[in-house]
């Protein structure tokens, strides 16, 4: 039996996705010990590896087959955009992307003016301008907080997630659209729905029964 590889975003997210591997029979002891400098832990017993990844890479790796699962958020899967298979929402992590601006920004998106867009999502913000509002948008990408860009000129707007919105409140900020619900998402590599068909499905089957008894 091959090992079953899962890559992980680092974070919170990972936390979140080991005590649900745990529950269903899957844990790595390996994992608990934060002074390790190991970047793949096994689990010999049960074949199965984990490591864990910068959220953004954490789709490459799916659909490369370097890993045959992964957990990451909605948000990362939407703006890398690439060929895998999404098979479960793990409801946690829970926020949406949202166009965000200053209230008087909303007549224009309303009138579909030229504006400028800053964001950490280009991706995502291009779908959504372009196809889906048909407006004509600038998009400026930041790495940073995007919230200052309203805030200095640079920009009109911003496409950004939303968890509570105490930010933007404390910067006279305000959500004008919603674009999409998030969440952290279980994704797999289509070759290895195939060949490993019946292990992964056990897999969904045990973390949808862990997700709907909590």
């Amino acid at each position: 039996m091959r090992y079953l590889t899962v890559a992980l975003a680092k974070g919170r997210l990972a936390k979140k996705a080991m005590e649900i591997f745990e529950k269903i029979g899957l844990p790595c002891e390996e994992m608990k010990d934060e002074d390790s400098r190991k970047l793949i832990f096994t689990n010999e017993e049960k074949k199965i590896k984990y490591f864990l990844s910068k959220p953004s890479d954490v789709p490459t790796f799916v659909e490369y087959g370097a890993a045959d699962l992964g957990i990451v958020g909605k948000d990362t899967i939407l703006e890398e955009g690439r060929k895998l298979f999404e098979v479960l929402d793990l409801k946690t992590g829970n926020c949406k992307m949202c166009v965000c601006g200053p209230a008087e920004a909303a007549e224009r998106l309303k009138h579909h003016e030229l504006i400028r867009v800053a964001t950490k999502y280009p991706g995502i913000a291009k779908d959504y301008f372009f196809n889906k509002k048909r407006q004509t948008v600038e998009i400026i990408k930041l790495n940073g907080s995007v919230e200052l860009a309203p805030l200095v000129g640079l920009s009109e707007v911003i496409v950004d997630i939303v968890e509570t919105g105490a930010t933007l409140k404390e910067n006279g900020l305000e959500v004008l659209e919603e674009i999409v619900p998030l969440s952290a998402r279980m994704i797999v590599n289509q070759v290895s729905m195939k060949m490993e068909n019946e292990r992964i499905t056990q897999i969904i089957r045990d973390v949808r029964a862990v997700l709907e008894s909590a």
